[in-house]
């Protein structure tokens, strides 16, 4: 009685914290099971980081989750996974329906906070659209898959194999199977267009996904206008994919563009890097031999992030957007911020301000800390020069809840991987929603003061 009190009166962001806190304590403890590993033991350390990165649907690892794990252990990874890609609350409100039991409002709350979703459409019709598609689309990419390892594999270890990845490239989470992740396949048109599409499929956001199914379904009757929200994510995700991809063939075209591949190759590894980077994590390319550039403009990508109500983290494309139009709406001397012939609330607007400015804060401090904990312990790829830059890589990664990696993950002290397990819940449960679990939401209206102006810029 007094645990359905407490739950009754807390926040739905804390709600959402503790579910996901909960799954990666109780997936770290099955992983510390000695048939979960093939040397029957695994540290506790490595199993919770390995726990909170499937959770997390980040894909960091600090073992090889093929040769580290027996299929148990996989499987139990793959579950993780799953349930970190829809949301623990996702599956309990939609076993909660299945039993026919009701939810209680507070329980609406939480998925909507969970969804970044709006009043615009029925929270339970969204999560049966959310798991009917989240099954189609992994079904389709598991037949895909197998298809693909069939040949290499034999039929029932390319299914698993295929599952496995399918189910890991949908929930934008990046765990393989392969110690190289997808480099051996980089010249596949099929893993590579399978992959991709099951990435877009996941990051793009569940409630556009949504959005773009009444669209589909209410064509030839009532007219249905895409939300400001679907076309900005559609605009933004199109742009960055692409630009992402035209500077990566620019800045490793003499590595990765030379006549010595084939088009197939020349074509689909800018394309699959600029996809993945945001938020998936498999790589067709080792991430290590990129250039500085290239890196760094990765490192863009993941801050950016997916798109709200998806698997993945970052700020999100909707913040990257109202960030554009508020700065294009200041040069242009406009008093509001507008977006498809739309006016964005100003709440919304200084929320993206402050989602950026605290995340570029976040990502300072746990850096620093990083550079300080791994000062000596041998992290440099190679050459201790690029020590910085792969530290920075791998926080901004967790924060991104990406999972690509320069290769320094295994090599990171305890202190180390206690800092990214933090940061890949971090942006797992996102930025503001953790702010509201520490400082709560407070009043609306407080004390108003007299203005005063002061000279910027």
């Amino acid at each position: 009685m007094m645990l359905r009190m407490r739950l009754l009166k807390a926040h739905p962001a804390s709600i959402v914290l503790a579910s996901f806190l909960l799954a990666i304590t109780v997936g770290a403890l099955i992983l510390m099971l000695p048939l979960s590993t093939r040397g029957g033991h695994i540290d506790w350390l490595d199993a919770a980081f390995t726990a909170t990165s499937a959770v997390c649907v980040t894909g960091l690892v600090v073992v090889d989750t093929g040769s580290y794990f027996t299929m148990f252990g996989q499987c139990v990874i793959l579950a993780l996974i799953q349930i970190g890609g829809l949301g623990v609350m996702t599956i309990s409100v939609a076993l909660f329906r299945w039993l026919g039991r009701s939810v209680s409002i507070r329980g609406r709350m939480v998925m909507q906070d969970l969804f970044a979703h709006t009043p615009r459409a029925d929270i339970f019709s969204l999560i049966k659209s959310v798991l009917l598609f989240t099954i189609g689309a992994e079904v389709v990419g598991a037949i895909l898959l197998s298809v693909h390892w069939a040949g290499e594999l034999g039929t029932w270890r390319a299914m698993y194999t295929a599952i496995f990845h399918a189910v890991s490239a949908f929930c934008n989470a990046g765990f393989s199977l392969f110690p190289d992740s997808m480099v051996r396949y980089s010249g596949s048109a099929l893993l590579n267009l399978t992959v991709c599409f099951l990435i877009i499929a996941g990051g793009i956001g569940f409630p556009v996904l949504y959005d773009l199914q009444l669209k589909v379904l209410r064509r030839g009757n009532e007219k249905h206008r895409l939300a400001v929200q679907t076309r900005a994510v559609l605009l933004t995700s199109a742009v960055l994919i692409i630009a992402g991809a035209a500077m990566f063939a620019v800045l490793e075209g003499q590595a990765h563009g030379s006549q010595q591949h084939s088009l197939i190759h020349r074509l689909m590894v800018p394309l699959f890097q600029s996809i993945t980077c945001r938020t998936a994590g498999f790589n067709t390319v080792d991430i290590a031999s990129l250039t500085n550039a290239t890196l760094a403009m990765m490192i863009v990508l993941m801050f950016f992030g997916a798109s709200p109500g998806s698997c993945g983290g970052g700020i999100k494309t909707t913040t990257l957007a109202v960030l554009v139009a508020f700065s294009v709406g200041r040069i242009r001397r406009k008093s509001r911020v507008n977006m498809f012939k739309k006016s964005i609330p100003a709440e919304t607007v200084s929320r993206s301000v402050a989602l950026v400015l605290v995340s570029i804060g976040i990502i300072g401090v746990v850096l620093f800390m990083m550079l300080a904990s791994e000062d000596g312990s041998g992290v440099g790829v190679g050459d201790q020069e690029r020590g910085f830059l792969a530290l920075m890589f791998e926080t901004v990664s967790a924060f991104g809840t990406v999972g690509l990696s320069m290769g320094v993950t295994p090599e990171l002290s305890a202190w180390g991987k206690s800092l990214i397990i933090g940061m890949m819940i971090l942006g797992r449960v996102g930025v503001l929603t953790f702010a509201y679990v520490i400082v709560g939401t407070g009043p609306k209206n407080g004390i108003e003061y007299s203005e005063e102006n002061l000279m910027v810029g």
